[in-house]
């Protein structure tokens, strides 16, 4: 400490303690090797810190009373020339047993000559010892009381282990928690479970009325997912709309599914946020221990994988894991590897099938569908891939390789024959699908008007002014736009009058069900009406029979598409077919 060796003078050589063979007896002992200038002990006094200043012979020559009040020995003052030893023993008697490791600790530091810190729990107060040798004259001794900054750093660690938004545990609280639960599985065999919780229906609240709305929502959800859980458990926020609940003390599995149903019910009830009456979901994945894992990793991945199978089978509900489900998943994660590369192996495949005019019996163009031919599982189904791949992102740049083949292709056709391609949700969220579009019909020589976008009504639930405008600057351009799956959607007719589309393709459920439905004519004959009046195309698809398309035909639909016209083929069979109509 050399803001006290300042104020520390040495004395004369003849001051130099020659301690009497009894050095605990404070009556004898010689002239300090210290002296200290009166005036200054009202300055050391005032320190902030207690300051005791230790001879080289282990004797006390000041003690600032801040150390008397910290350590609570109180005529440590009073007492100049007692040995450290006695002041050690004093306290041990008013702090207990803890001070004992401490002082074994100071002696050892002493008798090295090393700078040495040490804490100590003295009862509700926390002190910090810091000793300090100095060269030929002994050691300084600081007492800093460090109560509140303990207390601070462990409200500090505390708030680290909370979620901000709504003072639930985070996710390193949650696996501090899951971590004693397993420890306590594997000494007493009790058991736990992991029920891993995901909101359904959440974005579009963020999305349409705003993040102050979501939050709420979630403090909401936050609330009720506490009355849900016993003292013992833990309910814990580790991600956006993402919860968990550590169940613990569970002997058998009905009292999981009993909490797992009662999570899908109250989470799944209205919630008034803001003047808002909201509703979502809940899908729970529920992973036991030890069965399902022993391992805190090993329980989170399973309950994941049970949640992810829990979205699958049509989200607000609940699964618990299997170990197929493992499997499913790296199969699944095989299968998105190969995806990935697919693009650049050129695995990727078009199909066309091919769409006939009912007045002209003749074709008016194809659509175009993508195929991937999979070296080693042979041809891989849309249904198995397209799903995945706009999950992950890749159906954008698929997307823009279809479209940049599928004008290359279609400008070899004779004229007028027109391509269609559809295009995802995702691929609309790019600001680039106008440029691409361009790009392609621009490399391809293909005209605009022989380009066709499809789009469902997913499109059009997303941000409905900027795809208005896109749309509307397809059509600019010249590119022709059409409504694919016309009326599985509850907006499909509120969406014809926000823009004026050139095609709707009836669903082909709507066409099987013309042998089993008696108003399936009616339905039909709607839309096929309501696309005349309003001066647009409308193409039947999934038409495989003779009968099915004299029905069309006899309701007033333009056009139709199916088996009984033509499987989807290969561009050099499509070609062939072409030539022979």
């Amino acid at each position: 400490m050399t803001a006290t060796k300042k104020i520390l003078m040495p004395a004369s050589r003849s001051d130099v303690i020659r301690p009497h063979s009894n050095p605990d007896n404070s009556a004898r002992f010689q002239p300090q090797i210290w002296s200290l200038d009166e005036a200054l002990l009202p300055y050391l006094n005032a320190i902030h810190y207690g300051l005791m200043l230790i001879n080289k012979n282990g004797r006390i020559i000041f003690c600032s009373d801040q150390v008397a009040r910290l350590i609570g020995v109180s005529d440590i003052t009073t007492r100049k020339g007692v040995s450290i030893r006695q002041i050690l023993r004093a306290v041990r008697i008013s702090a207990g047993p803890t001070w004992s490791a401490v002082t074994k600790q100071l002696h050892h530091a002493l008798s090295c000559g090393v700078p040495t810190t040490f804490q100590l729990l003295l009862g509700e107060r926390s002190l910090e010892l810091g000793l300090q040798p100095v060269p030929s004259l002994g050691w300084t001794l600081s007492f800093d009381d460090i109560t509140e900054r303990r207390a601070a750093e462990a409200s500090a660690a505390e708030t680290a282990r909370l979620d901000p938004l709504t003072g639930l545990p985070n996710r390193l609280l949650l696996r501090e928690r899951l971590d004693e639960a397993l420890a306590r599985l594997r000494r007493n065999a009790e058991g736990c479970a992991v029920l891993l919780i995901d909101l359904d229906r959440f974005k579009p609240v963020n999305d349409t009325l705003g993040h102050p709305v979501g939050d709420s929502l979630l403090i909401k959800v936050a609330e009720r997912l506490r009355t849900t859980i016993r003292p013992t458990d833990t309910v814990a926020r580790i991600g956006g709309d993402e919860f968990v609940i550590l169940q613990t003390g569970i002997k058998d599995s009905s009292n999981v599914l009993a909490l797992a149903r009662r999570l899908v019910d109250l989470i799944g009830r209205t919630y008034m946020v803001d003047g808002h009456l909201l509703t979502i979901g809940a899908s729970v994945g529920v992973a036991l221990a030890p069965s399902d894992g022993a391992e805190a990793d090993q329980l989170l991945k399973n309950a994941d994988l049970a949640l992810y199978r829990s979205k699958v089978d049509g989200r607000s509900t609940f699964r618990f894991f299997e170990p197929e489900m493992d499997a499913r998943m790296q199969a699944r994660r095989r299968l998105e590897l190969d995806m990935r590369q697919a693009l650049a192996r050129r695995e990727f495949q078009l199909h066309y099938q091919p769409q006939l005019s009912l007045d002209t019996n003749s074709i008016t163009g194809c659509e175009a569908l993508l195929r991937w031919q999979h070296p080693e599982r042979g041809m891989v189904s849309p249904i198995d891939f397209i799903p995945l791949a706009e999950e992950i992102g890749l159906i954008v740049p698929i997307g823009e390789w279809v479209i940049r083949q599928a004008c290359r292709d279609a400008a070899l056709w004779p004229a007028p024959l027109t391509v269609a391609v559809n295009v995802s949700p995702a691929q609309f969220k790019s600001e680039r699908l106008v440029e691409i579009i361009l790009a392609a019909l621009s490399s391809s020589g293909l005209p605009a008007k022989r380009l066709e976008v499809e789009i469902t009504e997913g499109v059009l639930l997303q941000e409905n002014e900027r795809t208005l405008k896109t749309l509307h600057r397809l059509r600019e351009l010249g590119v022709r736009v059409s409504m694919d799956d016309f009326g599985t959607g509850y907006s499909s007719l509120s969406y014809l009058r926000s823009f004026p589309f050139d095609k709707i393709k009836i669903d082909r459920s709507f066409v099987k069900d013309l042998a089993v439905r008696p108003d399936g004519d009616a339905i039909i004959r709607a839309i096929a009406g309501l696309g005349k009046s309003l001066g647009m195309t409308t193409v039947a698809e999934g038409v495989e029979t003779h009968d099915q398309m004299q029905r069309i035909k006899a309701e007033g639909c333009t056009d139709v598409q199916g088996y009984l016209i033509s499987k989807p083929v290969p561009v050099d069979q499509l070609m062939k077919y072409i030539a022979r109509r």
